[in-house]
């Protein structure tokens, strides 16, 4: 899916339409020191019950994030594009 790496929108700062920088987000490493991350290893040791491992089903798609960015004010704010789509966001 194509999208622009500017675009003319809402900005709600400055409170009126302006020119946006797009950037996509790319999500970071997991820590692996984390309370989550440690009590899910927790429930996968062990033996017996339910266990919370690896799901047999994965989604169809994802939610594309981007970041705009305002080229007056500096702000950045996030913007998801559309619904879940299959495809990758790809600037142009």
């Amino acid at each position: 899916m194509k999208y622009p790496k500017e675009s003319r929108t809402y900005c709600p700062t400055c409170k009126k339409h302006t020119t946006h920088k797009v950037k996509l987000v790319s999500k970071g490493a997991r820590r692996s020191m984390s309370i989550g991350d440690r009590k899910h290893n927790r429930s996968l040791m062990g033996h017996g019950g339910k266990r919370a491992g690896e799901k047999s089903v994965k989604k169809q798609g994802k939610h594309q994030v981007v970041i705009m960015e305002c080229l007056i004010c500096k702000k950045k704010h996030n913007r998801t594009i559309g619904s879940r789509t299959k495809k990758k966001l790809e600037m142009q």
